[in-house]
């Protein structure tokens, strides 16, 4: 690849791989300051360390990312398909009012780089319509699974410290305490939302795509 594309590509992608920069590192902090917590409540249950590489294999890890995971794509799940239907005046984030826009319009299987689903029509085309909320559905049900998966080898750990039965993971998913760790990451994603809906109504930022021009009213709605 020539410096000229590669300079491209990276002006092309640079937000999908900045954002994948800042996953990947704060990945390796979490897995570095995670390794060392769990640790010392291993310590203090009289229980021997764990090796790095044992780590990346712990319920621990896996409780903690994917409890992550779960309520950000609940989160824009959730915000996708609301904004098929609700409205806000004033927001950047919302559809217009009493306008219909291009989102809105018939897929046009003739349109110059449609995609292949909207050229075949039928079933494909009526998944694809709908593939963006499904799919991040079913990354939220994935992580769910797994952040409960990851919190039942911890809770067993713990279990089996104090001499109690053990729990399967449909077991934990039982426990208040699983529900606790979802409800306070769900609520704090629902927040961000409200919040960004919310501000962009009377706050600006220039030359980002999630605010009104710097000149909008208040009223104007949508982008």
């Amino acid at each position: 690849m020539s410096s000229f594309h590669f300079r491209r590509f990276l002006y092309e992608n640079g937000l999908l791989l900045v954002t994948l920069a800042l996953i990947l590192s704060t990945l390796v902090g979490q897995v570095l300051t995670g390794w060392h917590d769990n640790n010392d409540d291993l310590q203090q249950m009289g229980l021997a360390p764990l090796s790095l590489g044992q780590y990346l294999h712990s319920g621990h890890l896996l409780e903690a990312t994917f409890e992550n995971w779960e309520s950000e794509f609940l989160q824009m799940g959730v915000y996708v398909v609301l904004t098929i239907w609700l409205r806000q005046k004033g927001s950047p984030e919302s559809k217009k009012l009493d306008e219909k826009e291009e989102v809105d319009q018939t897929p046009d299987p003739s349109k110059s780089g449609a995609p292949w689903p909207v050229r075949r029509g039928g079933l494909w085309l009526h998944l694809y319509k709908h593939s963006l909320s499904l799919t991040f559905f079913a990354l939220f049900l994935g992580a769910f699974y797994l952040h409960a998966r990851g919190g039942m080898l911890v809770y067993n750990i713990e279990q089996a410290h104090e001499g109690q039965p053990l729990v399967s993971t449909w077991g934990y998913l039982h426990t208040s305490r699983f529900w606790f760790e979802s409800f306070q990451n769900w609520q704090s994603e629902f927040i961000s939302i409200f919040s960004l809906v919310g501000l962009s109504i009377f706050l600006r930022q220039q030359a980002s795509p999630q605010s009104k021009p710097v000149d909008a009213s208040t009223d104007e709605t949508g982008k």
